[in-house]
């Protein structure tokens, strides 16, 4: 959001040639003093924008320049917009869509307007499941990473009871429709999964943040980790060729086939564990055969003595416990 604001600032500035902080706090909804940090980091960034005090001062373009966003050409401004428009889901994101759109100089705005409307997303799967909804702490731990502000995060791992730290948070990042929290704790940068986190208190301390600290090359490394956990084993089989479709939905870019003969697909697939590929894996029946390693053929195994003594022998479920007359 904080880039949206940003442009949305240098915008205010050219269609009025000198603002005060107080504008555009009033013109984005914003307080003075974020109002003010904006302005100063468009300066920071190299914008040449600058202030004069006193009375009748405020903030200005050199040269008064008002039409040209600092070289943002026709086709530069469909792409922002392109970009921003099907992001747009919360009344926040729209409204500062239309005040972008309202502060274009007129030669850029009709390509624009087009642009936003684009594109959709839609926040379900095909099973109408949401995948895309804000967690509920997301605003809170937005505003934290845009001021810099320390929050004591209570958070529950995979199988973990609920716990409270303190963090700093850095950054947010979007996986596959999944939100995370880059922040950095008292054993390194972590990565937080949004839909775990359940409650954050701001603590009023300024964020620390170590040097050099980049949010996408730093996202990149905590993902390479991830990653690497998620693969960190191999199972090798056999496959009917008519698996082929079914294996690609199932494992996508996880499962490599090498060769081809008599009707079958020599197969590789990548997972966490031998144990996850072959839950995976069984309900393919026999037109998988997995040689290893020893784990996956053992827990098919044990899977196909459960379902046989499950459904093996015509009994009810009455029956099996023991309550039938």
């Amino acid at each position: 959001m904080r880039a949206d604001r940003l442009v949305a600032t240098l915008l205010f500035l050219q269609t009025r040639g000198q603002v005060t902080a107080a504008e555009v706090a009033a013109e984005l909804e914003v307080s003075e003093r974020t109002a003010r940090r904006d302005l100063e980091a468009l300066a920071t960034a190299g914008v040449p924008v600058y202030s004069q005090r006193g009375r009748g001062g405020g903030w200005s373009l050199v040269g008064g320049a008002r039409t040209n966003l600092t070289g943002l050409t026709a086709d530069e401004a469909r792409t922002l917009f392109l970009l921003a428009g099907p992001s747009s889901t919360t009344p926040v994101s729209r409204a500062t869509l239309r005040k972008l759109v309202r502060a274009l100089p007129s030669t850029l705005r009709s390509g624009a307007e087009a642009a936003s409307r684009a594109g959709v997303i839609d926040g379900t799967d095909w099973s109408r499941s949401p995948v895309t909804a804000a967690a509920p702490h997301l605003e809170v731990l937005r505003r934290a990473v845009v001021e810099g502000i320390q929050v004591r995060l209570g958070y529950a791992g995979p199988e973990k009871p609920v716990s409270e730290r303190t963090v700093h948070p850095l950054g947010l990042a979007t996986k596959a429709g999944v939100e995370y929290l880059v922040a950095d704790t008292d054993h390194g940068l972590r990565t937080f999964r949004l839909s775990r986190v359940t409650s954050v208190a701001a603590t009023g301390d300024a964020v620390v943040r170590p040097d050099g600290f980049d949010l996408a090359t730093a996202w990149r490394s905590l993902a390479a980790r991830m990653e690497e956990r998620m693969l960190a084993a191999t199972v090798l089989g056999w496959a009917e060729r008519g698996t082929e479709p079914v294996l690609r939905r199932l494992f996508g870019g996880r499962l490599r086939i090498s060769t081809v003969a008599k009707g079958w697909m020599e197969i590789e697939i990548d997972g966490p564990s031998p144990e996850v590929v072959a839950a995976q894996l069984a309900g393919l029946g026999s037109r998988v055969e997995v040689r290893e390693p020893s784990a996956a053929r053992e827990r098919l195994a044990q899977l196909a003595a459960e379902l046989a003594a499950t459904y093996g022998a015509p009994t009810t479920v009455a029956e099996r416990s023991g309550d039938s007359a």
